[in-house]
């Protein structure tokens, strides 16, 4: 197994292109099942996960090629519809592939997804909402078998929890569906809007992304698409708070600032001078970071959960107490305890943190617990003295190109061993 080595104590900074979006990209890929043509994908990030959707493609029968950030995959001769559990083991976001599947060919079957662990995350509301839409399921040892023998009809649905997945799931399978489909209480993610536009472009009708409500017309084809993927918030997110905790200065480029507003404004809240010119975002640190007094995780155009770690444990060098609420996932903070290695003042009590903030972190040998809680010790990591060791990189790799290099060029000493 590898680590990354970091010596930390230097001021960050510099310029730095966005990837394209992991939460974007990964149901962009499902959807390609449902072309009748190849699609070509652009801005693809280099990262494990997109690797395991690429074998998910393969695996189904479909022919993929990636050169560079570009990918290109051919699904006509897709000719099965099971996940192999491996696959599924390795990413959560597997079960996205669910509704593609069975919308292209009637029968669709997947064991547990893997993934982060963050606490409790069903797939309840997937199932009850593909059942709405006309399928049948079966549980079959340890596995779920989808089967729509009359094809999916269009419906109503009323999502209990603006969930992100359910949602992607519901467009992909009532995409080529039979009839209308209306979400209400539909996330309102960017990302989710990013699949749409992908399916719009390939002659799909799908109406209302980013809004609470998204309306779906079944069409009888899906064709050629081209697309773009849109940035990485999350990952902009992490370039931010690493420079922002070491006192740097930075400039975002290739970001979508109209994506990342309640990120944007936590930054300014701790002292950041934070300017936006057009797909560029400037920020430059305060000698001092300071408290901010409660973030709160919400749906979109709340605060992104994904971006709390990598904000507390830039607060952990902020001058005075912040209190940060996480809504989302009742097991989040699993990092804290790592996090408290370098020396952090932190507090938890149940979805509640505290961070004291501190005049000085120092190295430490951390085990990385999920995708974004490991880029959470890496932030720490890059304002400690000393050498800090991170473990279990594979998971910061599932969702950050280069992660590496890329901080080696805002100037940080840092190696994978």
């Amino acid at each position: 197994m590898s680590e990354i080595v970091i010596e930390g104590g230097l001021k960050l900074s510099g310029e730095i292109c966005v990837q394209g979006a992991k939460n974007s990209v990964l149901p962009v890929l499902a959807a390609t099942v449902l072309a009748s043509d190849e699609c070509i994908v652009h801005n693809c990030p280099d990262i494990s996960d997109v690797e395991t959707s690429l074998k998910i493609l393969a695996s189904l029968g479909c022919d993929c090629f990636k050169d560079g950030s570009n990918v290109v995959v051919n699904p006509t001769q897709m000719c099965r519809n099971c996940i192999p559990e491996s696959l599924m083991r390795e990413m959560r976001s597997s079960v996205v592939f669910l509704g593609a599947i069975l919308a292209k060919m009637g029968e669709a079957v997947i064991s547990s997804p893997g993934g982060c662990e963050l606490g409790p995350r069903p797939i309840d509301l997937h199932i009850s909402a593909l059942k709405q839409l006309g399928a049948q399921v079966y549980e079959e040892h340890g596995d779920l078998r989808f089967v729509a023998p009359s094809g999916l009809k269009g419906t109503q649905i009323n999502l209990s929890f603006p969930s992100v997945g359910a949602t992607e799931n519901i467009i992909l399978a009532s995409a080529t569906a039979k009839g209308t489909t209306v979400i209400h209480n539909a996330a309102k993610e960017p990302e989710i809007s990013d699949l749409a536009d992908f399916l719009n472009s390939a002659g799909a009708r799908i109406y209302g992304c980013g809004s609470d409500t998204v309306v779906i017309h079944g069409v009888d084809k899906i064709f050629f698409a081209e697309h773009t993927i849109i940035p990485d918030r999350i990952v902009a997110a992490t370039y931010m708070a690493a420079v922002a905790i070491t006192g740097g200065n930075l400039i975002l480029k290739d970001a979508s600032p109209s994506h990342m507003v309640s990120i944007i404004s936590v930054f300014k809240d701790c002292g950041c001078d934070v300017s936006l010119k057009g797909k560029a975002i400037r920020i430059s640190a305060p000698e001092k970071l300071i408290r901010v007094p409660t973030i709160r995780t919400l749906v979109h155009p709340g605060f992104p959960t994904d971006a709390g770690p990598v904000i507390i444990a830039m607060l952990t060098k902020s001058k005075g107490t912040s209190v940060f609420v996480e809504n989302i996932f009742e097991n989040r903070f699993r990092y804290i305890d790592e996090l408290k290695r370098f020396g952090a003042k932190i507090k938890t009590e149940g979805r509640v943190a505290v961070i004291e903030g501190v005049e000085h972190l120092s190295a430490a040998n951390c085990q990385c617990t999920d995708l974004r809680g490991g880029a959470a010790l890496a932030v720490a990591g890059f304002a400690a003295q000393g050498e800090t060791h991170l473990d279990k990189i594979h998971h910061i790799k599932r969702g950050y190109e280069k992660f590496v290099n890329n901080f080696e060029m805002l100037g940080a000493r840092i190696k994978e061993l």
